[in-house]
């Protein structure tokens, strides 16, 4: 049986794993912080499993590891608005909580033998925009925004700490990712919750940006593949494989709503422009699919029952 902590488990993309990770039998330490972006009901949930422990911690403060085999960092302070408004928390947890998640783990190294990888849930946007073609593993990494740099150094961070103090690793770099369960202030879900309050959707440079789609559970499946591999020191791209942008993304959020014709254009607002804007990202992810990994779920077949579900189930 592996022994794990998952931080940020009761995040948006950490919850997922965390569910998978229980039913594999595993022992899960959860780690949070608790924050707004947080969902709380899925404590009920997570501590009706026997091998299930909660802890409430900010990673930048924890202080022990108990004896595992991974430790799997979902924890992030992830929105670009608001790192570009206040980085602040975004050097806090990205930076310096990795850093103090890396200590621990090399403090097992030392003290007791125990030797447990440390796993970093990164993101696409470390590369940078790309207008043609896609990132690979080896791509050099140029952040355009304080949220990016934050997570490219937490990135560069685990390679320091793997060189020079022997840490194993994996980083897994997925594109953006969507899903039931996600804080209302990514696209998918504040389209919804604008649209319930009778407010514009605002998109910013036009609705020109393009992003590649890829639901939470498929990123979860690819950290269990990962895990299940056996494989270290390593970095791996995931992607959906369908990309799109972001105005053809919130017309069929629109449509959706809506569940009839209506002139999308009269829902949007194209007055706002985002500095240090990315255009594209695109990611190759061979390298992962050669392991057997492949996204199950399709963006357009599921974004009819996520956009039901945040109209009947909006916890926040």
């Amino acid at each position: 049986m592996k022994i794990i902590y998952v931080t940020g488990c009761l995040g948006f993309i950490g919850s997922y794993f965390t569910r998978k990770a229980l039913k594999m039998g595993w022992k899960v330490f959860g780690i949070d912080k608790l924050t707004y972006a947080a969902n709380r009901d899925l404590l009920e949930e997570f501590t009706t499993a026997p091998n299930f422990t909660f802890l409430k911690e900010d990673i930048k403060d924890l202080n022990h590891l108990y004896d595992c085999d991974y430790v799997v960092n979902f924890a992030a302070e992830s929105h670009v608005d608001n790192s570009i408004l206040n980085s602040d928390q975004f050097v806090n947890s990205n930076i310096l909580g990795v850093k103090n998640l890396l200590e621990l783990v090399r403090s097992k190294n030392s003290n007791s033998g125990n030797k447990p990888i440390f796993f970093q849930i990164s993101t696409d946007e470390v590369y940078g925009d790309i207008i043609d073609g896609d990132h690979t593993e080896s791509d050099l990494l140029k952040p355009s925004n304080p949220y990016s740099a934050s997570k490219a150094s937490a990135d560069m961070l685990i390679n320091a700490w793997a060189r020079t103090y022997g840490v194993e690793y994996l980083i897994l770099r997925p594109t953006n990712n969507y899903g039931i369960g996600q804080y209302p202030e990514k696209l998918v879900p504040l389209s919804v919750k604008n649209l319930m309050r009778n407010r514009k959707i605002r998109l910013h440079n036009d609705g020109t940006p393009v992003r590649n789609w890829l639901h939470a559970d498929d990123t979860a499946e690819a950290v269990l593949l990962l895990i299940n591999s056996e494989v270290k020191n390593e970095i791996f791209n995931v992607a959906g494989g369908f990309e799109q942008s972001n105005i053809d993304t919130v017309k069929k959020i629109i449509s959706s709503y809506c569940e009839s014709p209506v002139d999308v254009d009269n829902f949007i607002d194209f007055s706002y422009s985002r500095d240090g804007q990315d255009m594209r990202y695109a990611l190759n992810d061979s390298k992962l699919r050669s392991l057997g990994w492949a996204p199950k779920k399709k963006f357009d077949d599921e974004i009819d029952a996520i956009v039901a579900y945040y109209k009947t189930n909006f916890i926040w």
